[in-house]
């Protein structure tokens, strides 16, 4: 789901966000507090091996991938995804997963969709994936209005953008628009194929998977050719491995650089200490309060809004995320500041990492 987001414009000590929280409760809402149980999402803690996970071993962790990142890579894609699936032929089992993500450029010109746009190549247990994803330069989020008035335009630029990408990879697939929206569907409906990331007009991404593990290595090889005239920000992400395996899979390229990322349950009064182990490069996540919108905006049409901490090397921050803006720009952001006691400015999430 596309997301509406906000941040607040300094960094907070977590006392300040604990304040936060007592004003949220002041206020009728239900947020957590220091000692309730919580899930924390990690992102971009840069590792030096997978020995480093352990420091980790107080907390229960789930959902554990290590990428690989490559930047301002030029090298020969068809190479480096057959070199990860040689590895992973040899470690693959139904709990793991390897994907290599790369840009690719969309040749028709836009104005309302970003011509940067990513792809996935992905290997699981017994089938493999080409997952393709489409980055707008504005948010409309499911139910929203604001884009009415080009919608034709949202939708001519999309189905032309999936089309490019459709038929570079040759994927049997068929594009319509119906009741204002874009459709993508197989040809084969026995086909595995999803379509994810909605905003306003239809998906933003959709994946094709397919039996054949072979299948996609030289058609997205041919999409990564089209973002060849730039140098290219290159992921792998391995999820489920032993040690064993990373360290093969990090003979492919010990230049890479290795971040890691995970869920970790924890009290919440634990978040300064996780953020300790992860710096400098870590990313924490953690939601502080949910509620429905009409309960701030009375007559006004309801959305769905999650309250998170979101902590770096540089303090805390107040996330506010909506699935969609009962009010205005500029009164969206005053209220949200109004209500968590904090400046705010609208702050959407890269959509590629």
């Amino acid at each position: 789901m596309r997301e509406r987001r906000w941040e607040t414009t300094i960094p907070l000590t977590f006392g300040q966000v604990l304040a936060v929280g007592e004003r949220l409760a002041a206020l009728g809402f239900k947020p957590a507090v220091p000692s309730k149980d919580v899930i924390c999402y990690i992102e971009e803690w840069t590792v030096e091996a997978p020995e480093d996970f352990d420091q980790l071993d107080a907390w229960s962790t789930e959902d554990a991938t290590l990428i690989h990142v490559r930047e301002g890579w030029r090298g020969d894609f068809f190479l480096l995804a057959g070199a990860y699936h040689t590895v992973y032929q040899c470690y693959q089992d139904v709990g793991t997963y390897c994907s290599i993500s790369h840009p690719w450029r969309i040749r028709d010109p836009l104005r309302l969709h970003d011509p940067r746009s990513m792809f996935w190549l992905g290997f699981r247990h017994a089938h493999s994936f080409i997952r393709v994803r489409l980055q707008t330069h504005e948010v409309i989020t499911p139910g929203e209005t604001r884009g009415d008035i080009e919608r034709d335009q949202w939708l001519e630029e999309r189905r032309t953008a999936f089309l490019e990408a459709i038929t570079l990879l040759e994927l049997p697939v068929e594009t319509s628009v119906e009741k204002q929206q874009l459709i993508l569907r197989p040809v084969d409906p026995a086909a595995h194929f999803f379509c994810s990331w909605p905003d306003a007009f239809g998906p933003c991404q959709f994946e094709y998977n397919t039996a054949d593990a072979y299948e996609f290595l030289v058609p997205a090889s041919k999409l990564a050719a089209t973002s060849a005239i730039e140098p290219a920000s290159v992921r792998a992400y391995l999820t489920g491995f032993s040690e064993d395996a990373l360290v093969e899979f990090q003979s492919i390229d010990p230049t890479a650089r290795f971040v890691y990322r995970c869920s970790v349950h924890c009290v919440l009064d634990d978040l300064p200490e996780l953020r300790s182990v992860i710096e400098p490069d870590g990313r924490l996540y953690s939601t502080l309060c949910e509620f429905q919108t009409q309960e701030l905006f009375p007559g006004e049409e309801d959305a769905s809004a999650i309250i998170g901490i979101v902590g770096t090397a540089a303090g805390f921050h107040i996330e506010v995320r909506l699935n969609r803006a009962p009010l205005s720009e500029e009164l969206m952001t005053v209220c949200l500041g109004q209500l968590i006691g904090h400046s705010v400015v609208y702050a959407p999430l890269p959509p590629f990492i």
